[in-house]
């Protein structure tokens, strides 16, 4: 999966997602396990608007991304910024060249795009070899729930003068997926007109004792499950954070 002309898009549509909240999470997680001066990888880093945070607040980051589109927008706002930030394009399932890290992240239900029950676990052993001993690993996925209820065959707009979006959910083949259809109409500032174009994307989820099973089949101890950033999980909630530990 590409992003293409979304990537230039994507904060504009982003602009209300919460990224400080996970800037606070990974912080009082640091502070609770005594992890200091962390050497941290952003995987699925998007357009970098999380790194860019993190550097700012003297954290050493390096950020991950399949799609050179998001990164080409990552890179450009670290120089606007002056924020220095190491950025690979890599596909998380085939990771290599880190290790000694004190903390992985894959944020923003960046593992929920991974199609196949291998690919997760292929990701989860490449994080391990990529972490020091006691080496964090903290993702979030969406909840079997949001997949279910939320998502669901529902439709969403967004419509302002500058970008429309419809976006049409549809259950996928696989269970607990959903299929993502994405119609763009984006103004030219040139002409008095709105351009047409039309993006994809597959997101599938698992149960939690499944990632629990996989975490533990691939060398973690699984330090704490929490849903929405600091709440208990139950029956409806729709952000499922985990917080594991090489062991």
């Amino acid at each position: 999966m590409t992003y293409n002309r979304f990537a230039y898009l994507y904060d504009q549509l982003m602009n209300d997602v919460p990224y400080e909240r996970w800037v606070e999470f990974l912080k009082n997680v640091f502070q609770k396990y005594d992890v200091n001066q962390p050497e941290i990888l952003d995987i699925g880093c998007g357009t970098g608007t999380l790194p860019i945070l993190l550097s700012k607040l003297n954290y050493s980051v390096s950020g991950v991304d399949l799609s050179e589109e998001m990164l080409s927008v990552a890179m450009a706002k670290a120089e606007q910024e002056k924020v220095n930030i190491p950025f690979f394009q890599q596909n998380m399932v085939e990771l290599e060249g880190f290790n000694e890290l004190d903390c992985v992240t894959i944020f923003c239900d960046s593992l929920n795009y991974l199609e196949t029950e291998d690919q997760v676990k292929q990701t989860f052993r490449n994080v391990h070899e990529s972490l020091k001993e006691n080496g964090l690993f903290l993702f979030d996925v969406h909840s079997p729930y949001k997949i279910e209820e939320i998502f669901a065959e529902e439709t969403f707009f967004i419509d302002d003068a500058e970008l429309s979006l419809v976006w049409s959910c549809t259950q996928g083949v696989q269970p607990l997926s959903v299929e993502h259809d994405l119609v763009f109409f984006m103004k030219d500032e040139h002409r008095d007109l709105y351009e047409r174009f039309e993006e994809y994307h597959n997101q599938r989820t698992y149960p939690i004792n499944t990632y629990k099973t996989w975490l533990n089949e691939n060398g973690f101890e699984i330090k704490e499950i929490i849903a929405d950033f600091d709440e208990s999980v139950e029956e409806m909630s729709e952000r499922i954070f985990f917080i594991a530990m090489k062991k």
